[in-house]
């Protein structure tokens, strides 16, 4: 967009905002996107550099770099998500834009100086948050109104989220933009506050829940991952963990090999490797895992 517009948009506030619609890969952000349709449909991809964790497919992963115009050897998600995403765009027969900012790997060596953790989940705000600010900034320019895939029995979770929001009913972003996008800062950037977006909860306003989105996706020709969120997502219950170790050993191993030294561990009771040998005693499938145990992003 010009950079006029991008200069000026901070203090602005539309009176009708575009509308974008977050969809992760889960069925209840698929069911957003199809029955409110938006302006925009907007999906964040985590990439991981791990070649052991290569996704199979060479011709898929190529249109995967066109789209998000960056390398792309593999994801920190289930490998379902890709096509679940092209699916989905099939299916509702409009674009879905692709996302992605740096790699998990490089946010573990830049952002943090430790790995993320319940704390501090700066995950998300990295491989998620700011790429899709960042488009939304580049290619709309003003606040969008963002669909949240929050459901009708999670209400606490929507007055959270409206509690972060400034005086105006927008959540705020800090970034710094380069000079050449924004025409200001000469010299070293300068990081600002951007407000960048109302949320909106579609789903509690129409008194949608879990059944509803699953009875929907029922016989849809649309891929779903079991699970959804990063393989190895420190928010997870440790027996799920335990069971990933079997499920994607590769990407698991991945997850392990990021603790030790000044990174630490992804969680305080457990390291992975632990979590690794430690032996079930039943057997068990992801239908016998919640929500509660799956762990979650913000966005959905």
């Amino acid at each position: 967009m010009e950079q006029s517009a991008i200069k000026y948009a901070n203090n602005y506030i539309p009176k009708k905002m575009k509308t974008v619609n977050s969809v992760s890969g889960g069925k209840t952000s698929a069911y957003i996107a199809a029955h409110f349709p938006a302006d925009h449909n907007v999906f964040a991809l985590v990439r991981i550099e791990d070649q052991r964790c290569k996704f199979p497919d060479e011709k898929i992963r190529k249109e995967v770099e066109d789209r998000i115009q960056a390398p792309f050897i593999g994801t920190a998600e289930d490998d379902t998500i890709i096509y679940t995403m092209l699916d989905l765009e099939q299916f509702l027969g409009r674009k879905i834009e692709w996302v992605s900012g740096i790699t998990f790997d490089e946010v573990i060596r830049t952002k943090g100086g430790w790995l993320p953790n319940k704390l501090h989940r700066y995950c998300t705000t990295n491989m998620k948050l700011v790429p899709i600010f960042e488009w939304c900034w580049r290619k709309i320019g003003e606040p969008v109104e963002m669909r949240i895939g929050y459901r009708a029995n999670e209400l606490p979770r929507a007055a959270i989220m409206l509690g972060n929001t400034n005086e105006n009913g927008l959540l705020t972003m800090k970034h710094s933009f380069t000079t050449w996008e924004t025409g200001r800062h000469k010299g070293k950037n300068k990081w600002e506050y951007f407000q960048w977006q109302k949320p909106v909860f579609p789903l509690v306003r129409s008194g949608v829940f879990k059944w509803q989105v699953e009875n929907f996706w029922e016989g849809k020709p649309v891929r779903f991952a079991a699970m959804n969120n990063c393989t190895g997502c420190f928010h997870r219950n440790p027996i799920l963990l335990r069971k990933m170790w079997d499920w994607q050993p590769e990407k698991m191993q991945w997850f392990s090999d990021q603790e030790g030294g000044k990174n630490g561990q992804w969680r305080s009771d457990y390291s992975y490797q632990k979590i690794k040998n430690h032996r079930l005693q039943l057997e068990l499938v992801p239908s016998d895992f919640s929500e509660c145990d799956s762990g979650y992003c913000e966005i959905n």
